[in-house]
C-alpha cells in the first residue's frame, strides 16, 4: 500500500513539474519577435535565401505572389517564365495557413499593434510600437485581405529561413523594400504549405 501511495504521489509531482515547465515556456519570449532591437545588417543569409531571379513554371499572370512556406520562399511571379524569389521567415508550428488573398493595403515603416491573440500567447509585447528600425515589421508592411497577418520586414534578418512568426512572413528590410516597390494594393497572394507536384 505504501509503494502505490508512494507512486501516486510520484505521478501527481511529474504531473505538476510538466505542467509549470510548459506554462513557464509558454512564457518564454519568442526569439522572432523583439521589439526594440535594431537590425544586424551584417547578418549573412544564405545564399537560398538570397533575392534571385529563377525558372519558375506556373499558370498563374506576371505580378502574382506565391508563397512557398514548406521551402520558405516568396515568388513574384514574371513573365517567360520566371519570377524573382525571395527569401522568407515563416510562421511556426501551428501558425501556419494557406489561402488565396489580395494585398489591401501598404504601408512604409509601419506602426506595430499586435493582435489581442498575440498578446494573450506574449504578454511582455508592447500594446502599440511605432515603425522605425526596431519595430518587428521592419521597413515595409503589406497587409493580406482582412487578417491580420502581413509581408513585411524584420528587425530580426537572422530568422529568414525560419518558421518563427505567428502567421505573418517576413523578408530582410532590403527585399521587402524591393518587393513593396513592385507590387501594387490588390496583388493576387497565393499562400500555399506544400510544394505545386
Amino acid at each position: 500500500m505504501i509503494k502505490i501511495r508512494h507512486l501516486i504521489w510520484m505521478m501527481i509531482a511529474a504531473i505538476g513539474l510538466m505542467l509549470t515547465v510548459s506554462h513557464s515556456y509558454a512564457q518564454q519570449p519568442d526569439v522572432g519577435d523583439q521589439p526594440g532591437l535594431l537590425p544586424d545588417d551584417s547578418v549573412e543569409l544564405d545564399p537560398e535565401f538570397r533575392k534571385q531571379v529563377v525558372y519558375y513554371r506556373t499558370t498563374e499572370a506576371p505580378g502574382t505572389i506565391i508563397i512557398s512556406t514548406a521551402e520558405r520562399h516568396l515568388y513574384l511571379v514574371q513573365p517567360g517564365g520566371r519570377a524573382i524569389r525571395y527569401g522568407i521567415g515563416v510562421g511556426r508550428d501551428g501558425f501556419q495557413w494557406q489561402g488565396l488573398l489580395n494585398i489591401t493595403r501598404k504601408a512604409e515603416w509601419p506602426d506595430w499593434t499586435p493582435p489581442p491573440e498575440m498578446i494573450a500567447r506574449q504578454p511582455y509585447l508592447p500594446r502599440f510600437m511605432a515603425g522605425g528600425p526596431g519595430n518587428p515589421l521592419g521597413a515595409r508592411a503589406m497587409y493580406l485581405g482582412t487578417t491580420v497577418y502581413r509581408i513585411h520586414g524584420t528587425n530580426r534578418p537572422d530568422t529568414i529561413g525560419t518558421k518563427v512568426s505567428s502567421g505573418c512572413f517576413r523578408l530582410v528590410n532590403a527585399d521587402v523594400s524591393d518587393l513593396y516597390d513592385r507590387v501594387p494594393v490588390g496583388t493576387k497572394v497565393i499562400v500555399r504549405q506544400k510544394p505545386e507536384l
